[in-house]
């Protein structure tokens, strides 16, 4: 659970999955005496499993709502992660969804939701929020539930429009885009949620991955490789690097699989054939392994790479791509990497072309893609490997595609 802005909330879902991870390391009782100080400054009672206000799956359910979809798994989302606070269902157009429809919700034992889960709403005019209150009365969590079709008009990244989000005395950005006709679009994710775990009272521009007012165009973003502290180092992961993702982030698998935490893609329905933008990159100082034992001859590396692949297995379940396998899934069909990205203080223009297979158009126009865009401060960052201080801008990326065939 995150803070809400109507509400502020001292204790959070994070504090469960806290004591949980720690319990499962052999360094227990020395991260619950950290873990003790550090909640025990910012919660003002116990968590007990009452206060838990979740959603934890949401689904369409209904024959005479299928067509809607391009396929039934976009009806589900089912293991919600704590950290997300917009539920999305990808619809062939908004123009044909019914005025009105019924979410089903499952929450977190005791709690209530309103309004209540199955009633029919109307998402034609917009996202409705929905509100979630713990057995005990006391704690609230709000989400939105949206209907929208499944890509942007454009894939022009200016990265001007993010929010300051609040969890834990911490601050971080989180980046969205926006359509002609205003909708708000989270494609974006990082790993700042799960930075923020080994922090207390941070600013946003003090985290991995931020807004910065100094773009090539406007604003921009910053992505920095920063050590993860003593909590980080007690779990082999000592530090975090910044990066910003087409995807989403799952909080849940920081300390138990990290690679696990980054899921990759987004549906779309056109092949992608280039990626520019601009970037500046400074390596830090001392580049470091996962056990933070310098290596003298190394020096770190910006990434900046775009995967287009297959979303569904042969028996049509979903398929997404994560740290582990994200350049080595046999699902790929066609990826583009930047070979270098040399230290500049200059905001320098950068090129990528993707390389692969041929597309089946009958998948793909069928939303049986999906595409992912990846930046880095740390080339190595998903291993744990890079030198504290890497610094690096990105601005102004845009993704350029096949033109359509002609019937």
């Amino acid at each position: 659970m995150r803070k809400n802005k109507e509400k502020t909330y001292i204790c959070t879902h994070e504090t469960n999955l806290f004591y949980y991870f720690i319990m499962r390391n052999y360094l227990a009782y020395l991260a619950i005496a950290f873990l003790s100080a550090f909640l025990l400054s910012s919660c003002i009672k116990d968590e007990l499993p009452n206060t838990e206000c979740d959603i934890v799956s949401a689904w369409v359910e209904g024959a005479q709502y299928a067509d809607n979809f391009y396929h039934p798994s976009q009806m589900r989302h089912d293991n919600i992660s704590s950290s997300e606070r917009e539920i999305v269902f990808t619809v062939r157009s908004l123009f044909s969804l019914p005025q009105r429809l019924p979410i089903n919700f499952t929450i977190t034992d005791g709690a209530s939701i309103e309004p209540a889960s199955g009633s029919e709403q109307d998402f034609t005019s917009g996202p409705v929020t929905y509100v979630v209150t713990s057995e005990d009365g006391a704690w609230k969590r709000q989400y939105t539930v949206t209907f929208k079709e499944a890509n942007l008009p454009t894939y022009k990244f200016s990265f001007e429009n993010y929010e300051t989000i609040e969890s834990n005395k911490n601050q971080y950005h989180e980046f969205y885009e926006v359509d002609q006709s205003g909708t708000r679009h989270y494609i974006w994710a990082s790993g700042n949620p799960g930075a923020i775990l080994t922090k207390y009272g941070s600013k946003a521009e003090e985290q991995p991955t931020y807004s910065t007012p100094n773009g090539y165009a406007g604003r921009g973003v910053c992505l920095n490789t920063q050590d993860a502290g003593q909590l980080g180092r007690m779990f082999g992961k000592p530090i975090a690097a910044g990066n910003l993702f087409m995807g989403r982030f799952i909080l849940e698998n920081v300390l138990l699989d990290a690679l696990k935490a980054t899921e990759f893609g987004r549906p779309i329905d056109r092949v992608p054939i280039r990626v520019t933008g601009y970037y500046k990159y400074q390596p830090g100082a001392v580049f470091t392994d996962k056990d933070m034992h310098e290596i003298a001859d190394r020096t770190d590396e910006a990434s900046i790479y775009a995967v287009f692949y297959r979303n569904k297995d042969s028996e049509g379940n979903d398929v997404f791509l994560y740290g582990d396998d994200v350049l080595t899934s046999p699902y790929i069909v066609r990826k583009a990497e930047v070979a270098a990205l040399p230290p500049t203080s200059e905001w320098t223009r950068f090129e990528m072309f993707f390389e692969g297979d041929e597309v089946d158009e009958e998948i793909l126009a069928a939303q049986g893609y999906n595409t992912t865009l990846v930046f880095s401060s740390s080339k190595e960052g998903a291993s744990f490997e890079g030198a504290i201080g890497s610094e690096l801008y990105i601005d102004e990326v845009e993704v350029s595609f096949e033109e359509p065939e002609n019937d």
